[in-house]
Parts: structure tokens; C-alpha cells; sequence
């Protein structure tokens, strides 16, 4: 494993997985052990001696889950790395799977660059990323669609929503909005409630995964931008 890599990479679609070891590349996630299945990766773990230095601190796999007890296994290897799944769809049975196997984040593949770092930043955090909707659909709550969810937000909600995907503070909102920051504050707290995320960083990562841009008038649109530093 490359010393300065501490990240371990499971995919077996190679094209994607040279495309996001790019990707990583120079980050704190750069990419230190590949493997094209998750047996490849485990064997791999049983195989390393004692030691911190034989711990990944980071497990991104792209393989389907078949069923929990394959991503515990995966979980049982790297005790202490962070495990994140990056699936292909919207999966429901995936999400619970992942969730019972011990995943720290179920990301979907088309997430965009800036998401997925913005992601695997929280989840290194000790953080918990996954699907809201999704996620609400374990509980048995009857989850409204993207569209549904954007609908649920006021139109000065989703102004405000998608002034944090251009990382936007309070006080440029309350002035490109020509409202005060205490309204801003307000309108915050709602925003975060309806959407179900405990920051203003959760919530900018959810409008660019929901298709809000960083420019537009509070419209989502298909095409994602950075956010901001």
C-alpha cells in the first residue's frame, strides 16, 4: 500500500476506478490499495501484519452488496477504517444493507466531484451521509420524491438553500437577499429541519445531490456546480 495513500478502493469497473483514484489523487483520500472485488480486499486485510500502518483509514467500495453479511465481513477487516458505499441507483434494499453491514455513507456514483469530497470530509468527521430520502424510507415514512421535497421548501427556503451550494455566509444571504441575518437564521433552522441535515455543509451537499446550481433563481437544475471555499 502506498504510505501516503490511505484510502482502499473497491470496484471492479476499471475505467471508473482509475477515474476516481484521479480524482483523489493529491487529496487526504488518495488511494493507496486497489482491488476489483470486496473478497480481494478482505483476503488482502487478513493478510497484513499488526500494526496502525496496516489500517486503512478509509474503504470506498463500488461493488453491488448482495447482502449485509458481505460488507460486515468487510466491516470485521478494517475495524477502524471508514466504510463508504457508492452505489450504482437508488437502491432501498442496498441502503439497508449497507446500513446493517456498518457503512458510514451510501453515496450514488453520479454524485458530483466537489459532493463526494464534501462527503467523505463528513464522514472522516465521525459524520453519518446517506440518502435522506432514503433513508426515511427505512422508517417506514412515506418519502416524497426529490421534486416533492423541493416543493415542501418556500421559494425564499430554496433562495437561501441555494445560496449555500456557493458556500454563501449569513451575512452575504441577508444582502444579496435584502433581509436581515436574524431572517436568515430563522429560515435556516426551518430549512434544515424539512431537509433533515444538521449543517449548513450537509445541506449544501443535499441541494447539489437534489439539483440546485450555484446559479439560477432557487430552481433546481441538472447541472451541479462547486461549491464554493
Amino acid at each position: 500500500m502506498n504510505a501516503n495513500g490511505r484510502t482502499i478502493l473497491v470496484e471492479s469497473n476499471r475505467l471508473f476506478r482509475e477515474g476516481l483514484k484521479h480524482l483523489l489523487a493529491g487529496t487526504r483520500f488518495e488511494v493507496g490499495a486497489e482491488f476489483n472485488t470486496m473478497e480481494q480486499a478482505i483476503a488482502h486485510g487478513g493478510q497484513e501484519g499488526p500494526g496502525q500502518d496496516a489500517e486503512p483509514a478509509l474503504v470506498i467500495t463500488g461493488q453491488a452488496i448482495k447482502a449485509a453479511a458481505d460488507l460486515q465481513q468487510l466491516r470485521d477487516t478494517y475495524p477502524s477504517a471508514r466504510i463508504v458505499v457508492l452505489a450504482d441507483d437508488m437502491s432501498v434494499d442496498m441502503l439497508r444493507d449497507a446500513m446493517g453491514g456498518g457503512a458510514d455513507g451510501f453515496l450514488i456514483k453520479n454524485v458530483s466531484p466537489e459532493a463526494l469530497i464534501q462527503s467523505l470530509q463528513l464522514i472522516m468527521l465521525g459524520e453519518k451521509v446517506f440518502p435522506t430520502n432514503l433513508a426515511a424510507m427505512l422508517l417506514d415514512i412515506n418519502a416524497p420524491s426529490p421534486q416533492n421535497s423541493i416543493r415542501g421548501l418556500s421559494p425564499r427556503e430554496q433562495e437561501i438553500l441555494q445560496s449555500l451550494v456557493t458556500g454563501a455566509s449569513n451575512k452575504m444571504i441577508a444582502i444579496r437577499l435584502g433581509i436581515t441575518e436574524a431572517t436568515v437564521k430563522v429560515h435556516l433552522k426551518t430549512l434544515l429541519r424539512k431537509i433533515d441535515v444538521n449543517n449548513r455543509t450537509q445541506a449544501a451537499i443535499w441541494a447539489m445531490n437534489n439539483g440546485f446550481s450555484a446559479e439560477g433563481s432557487g430552481t433546481p437544475t441538472r447541472n451541479l456546480q462547486a461549491v464554493s471555499a
